[in-house]
């Protein structure tokens, strides 16, 4: 089963970055998934934030995040990041991260984890 671990949210004012990880299970290989983050607020549709492929490293990013936001994968630690800079208000979600067949998919596969909670104050 493919298991996808998130972790690095907090409460950071505007303006401020935060690094988030998601970790994957042992015997988990990177090279055969795209890797996805998505965030999600109350009464929302959990969208779609960023996305690679660790394979070949093309990265993918909504327009709402491009020049803030920077994915980028550890394959050796099986591990991919998100640096998030400038944080905004708006950017204030529970953030997963999900192993995808291709970006751009919102079907994950295994579960959805339990998330990491990022708060950005004003």
């Amino acid at each position: 089963e493919v298991r996808l671990v998130e972790s690095g949210g907090g409460l950071v004012q505007a303006g401020g970055s935060l690094r988030l990880s998601c970790a994957a299970s042992s015997g988990f290989t990177f090279d055969d998934y795209a890797i996805g983050w998505f965030r999600q607020t109350p009464g929302k549709e959990r969208e779609g934030v960023s996305c690679i492929v660790p394979k070949d490293g093309r990265q993918y990013y909504a327009d709402s995040v491009k020049g803030r936001f920077t994915i980028s994968s550890d394959n050796a630690k099986n591990t991919v990041y998100l640096q998030m800079n400038s944080l905004k208000p708006e950017d204030t979600a529970v953030y997963y991260c999900a192993a995808v067949l291709i970006c751009g998919s919102k079907h994950p596969f295994g579960s959805w984890g339990q998330g990491t909670q990022v708060t950005v104050s004003s």
